[in-house]
């Protein structure tokens, strides 16, 4: 296994912040509305997310579509992280009364299939839109190379087989067309295509970061453009929308933004504050995203993703959005 290194001091001390801040407890307002029946990931009109509020911090909750600030069902799962798609829930959290966390597959009534131990603090989470393959993204730290620091480390399982991949970090990477090794890589923010074989992903090297294309069943990665963090692919398949550094500075915040993949358009999107966040589609127009109100306190907003119009607040004191949708 290659030795792990951190790529950006600045960069991953916002990161890690924003990781502690995920399974962070406090929140600033609390949401008194909770609607009756369970909380399901079955394919539906309804919008999953972490809520932040007091009443209910950190458990998984749904909202209709049709009125994202409207009375919300929540469950008695607690997560730092959850996505579902396709009748599969993935939620990291906490290991009992550990320090340490864990990967909880569940299915579509928020049953646990299957747990995996986490070395580190969840960041990121994705399923595939079949529900088959899962991701996540973990901050560590002891590796020596970094003086203690945070380091990203991603991994991907398969449902179906039960193929696991503890790290991106052993596949083959391809860098501008050639081979490329070296004991800085870094990879996070993973998202599936259709075909649940390939995906996107962030790389990091030499302080330089990647939007990558994988092949889980090759273990193979390579390079495609630069500074594009956190891809999330439109469910079509075409685009990706994705978080960048301002003039490729993390110290400066992150802009989200949209990628053709096939015309390498870039579109802005007309949210300007800075979005620490894997973006998530709504729907085939719209993109969902966290914003943190300080520790421990976030909302889930939503922009076009042809950055035709302002941000809206969609669900208040919510975070780790993903609609249910197919």
């Amino acid at each position: 296994m290659k030795t792990r290194i951190i790529v950006a001091v600045v960069g991953v001390l916002v990161l890690a912040g924003a990781a502690i801040a995920y399974v962070g407890f406090a929140s600033a307002r609390s949401h008194d509305v909770t609607a009756t029946g369970a909380v399901s990931l079955a394919p539906g009109p309804r919008l999953l997310f972490r809520s932040t509020a007091d009443a209910d911090r950190g458990h998984v909750a749904t909202v209709s579509a049709a009125e994202p600030g409207g009375p919300r069902t929540v469950s008695p799962l607690s997560c730092a992280r959850v996505y579902a798609a396709g009748g599969t829930g993935l939620c990291l959290r906490q290991d009992g009364d550990l320090t340490t966390y864990q990967l909880a597959v569940l299915d579509s009534g928020l049953g646990v299939q299957r747990e995996i131990p986490l070395v580190g603090l969840p960041n990121r989470a994705r399923v595939s839109a079949s529900g088959r393959m899962l991701a996540w993204t973990v901050f560590v730290t002891g590796d020596s190379y970094n003086g203690g620091m945070f380091s990203t480390r991603a991994g991907i399982l398969d449902t179906a087989t039960g193929d696991l991949a503890g790290t991106l970090e052993d596949y083959a990477v391809t860098l501008d067309g050639r081979p490329y090794q070296a004991a800085d890589l870094n990879f996070w923010g993973v998202t599936f295509t259709g075909d649940d074989r390939h995906f996107y992903a962030t790389m990091s090297t030499a302080g330089r970061r990647y939007l990558v294309a994988g092949d889980f069943t090759a273990h193979t990665i390579r390079t495609l453009r630069e500074n594009v963090e956190c891809p999330s692919l439109s469910p079509d398949g075409t685009r990706v929308a994705f978080k960048s550094a301002v003039d490729g500075d993390p110290a400066r915040g992150w802009r989200l933004s949209v990628l053709d993949l096939a015309a390498s358009k870039v579109t802005p999107l007309a949210e300007t504050r800075s979005v620490d966040d894997q973006p998530a589609w709504l729907d085939d127009h719209t993109i969902g995203y966290g914003l943190p109100r300080g520790p421990g306190h976030a909302d889930v907003w939503s922009a076009p993703a042809d950055g035709s119009g302002p941000p809206r607040l969609l669900i208040p004191d919510a975070e780790s959005p993903a609609a249910l949708q197919p």
